[in-house]
């Protein structure tokens, strides 16, 4: 594999092979935000690690973070969305809200 550092620091290598690239999800705006609401409820302790090693810790800041996050999208994109994507955006976004309200309730 041949690989050189460009320079603004990343390394860029030779493709993965046949295959391997295929198998990984579409990005679109759909699964933007439910890889960035996946985060925030890892964070907020709604979902155990994506390994199995159990419940995560809580980290508030990180998890108030990406829900800010997801609201600056929002409003971002106002009147560019299809009306799924302002559905999912607008659910998940609630979801996290109370999550993090019962997170910050609960003190954990």
């Amino acid at each position: 594999m041949t690989t050189r550092t460009t320079g603004e620091g990343f390394t860029v290598g030779d493709p993965p092979p046949a295959g391997k690239a295929d198998s990984l999800p579409k990005i679109d705006f759909s699964t933007f935000v439910l890889s960035l609401a996946t985060s925030a409820m890892y964070h907020l302790g709604m979902t155990d690690a994506p390994t199995g090693e159990g419940p995560p810790d809580v980290n508030l800041p990180l998890a108030r973070q990406t829900i800010d996050t997801l609201e600056m999208l929002q409003a971002k994109t106002q009147g560019n969305l299809s009306d799924d994507e302002a559905k999912l955006l607008e659910s998940i976004l609630y979801e996290l809200r109370m999550g993090f309200v019962k997170s910050s309730e609960s003190g954990t």
